[in-house]
């Protein structure tokens, strides 16, 4: 499966965004789906993750409450509502897909997208 990511800019400290990420050429619906950030210099980290029915989702402490993850499996795509942005959100994200049959799933994704640059100015 090949995934697109986009929806990244330039916002103020306390705005909210919203990220897409559409996947071809595989069934959708069948992958677990994810959402990391990596700053420049660390390492890839998880943010969210939504199970195959969008039924279930599970988010990093450092996001919860703020940002929600879920997915429209008719149009292939999978989103991430970012609300109350501040500075230390601001890296590369990316999305990612998973065929493994639980929940939740935090790492080892099978397929990755390119990231797309979220800048949050303070």
């Amino acid at each position: 499966v090949q995934l697109q990511a986009s929806g990244g800019g330039l916002v103020q400290a306390g705005d909210s965004l919203r990220l897409s990420c559409a996947a071809s050429g595989g069934t959708f619906r069948s992958y677990v789906m994810g959402w990391f950030r990596q700053a420049p210099g660390k390492e890839r980290k998880f943010v969210a993750t939504i199970s195959k029915s969008g039924l279930s989702t599970f988010y990093a402490d450092s996001v919860n409450g703020r940002f929600t993850i879920s997915r429209d499996n008719d149009k292939n795509t999978v989103y991430l509502q970012m609300h109350s942005l501040n500075p230390e959100d601001t890296p590369l994200y990316y999305c990612a897909a998973d065929r493994r049959n639980y929940f939740p799933v935090m790492n080892g994704y099978d397929y990755w997208g390119q990231g797309t640059q979220v800048t949050v100015s303070s």
